[in-house]
């Protein structure tokens, strides 16, 4: 399970409904990546989903990307907690 914390005044970006413009591009991207990059290295997916998450305005700190990113290239599911700060 991932937790990561998110400042209240980006908080909307992130709880965008899926026609917005920020938390569903992002949701998508995720989506693809776990579907094409399973058993790839970490190393590989960090930088998609860094470039991902700056397109969607979210800034996620690196060791979040870092536990997507290893979800993904496991094929584990990948569980977020929010925290707003």
């Amino acid at each position: 399970m991932g937790e990561i914390s998110v400042n209240r005044e980006r908080l909307d970006r992130l709880l965008a409904d899926s026609a917005g413009t920020y938390g569903a591009p992002y949701q998508r991207a995720f989506a693809e990546l776990a579907r094409t990059h399973r058993g790839r290295p970490v190393t590989d997916i960090l930088p998609l989903l860094r470039r991902a998450a700056d397109q969607a305005l979210l800034d996620f700190a690196r060791q979040d990307l870092r536990e997507q990113a290893e979800a993904i290239s496991s094929g584990e599911p990948y569980i977020l907690r929010v925290t707003v700060t």
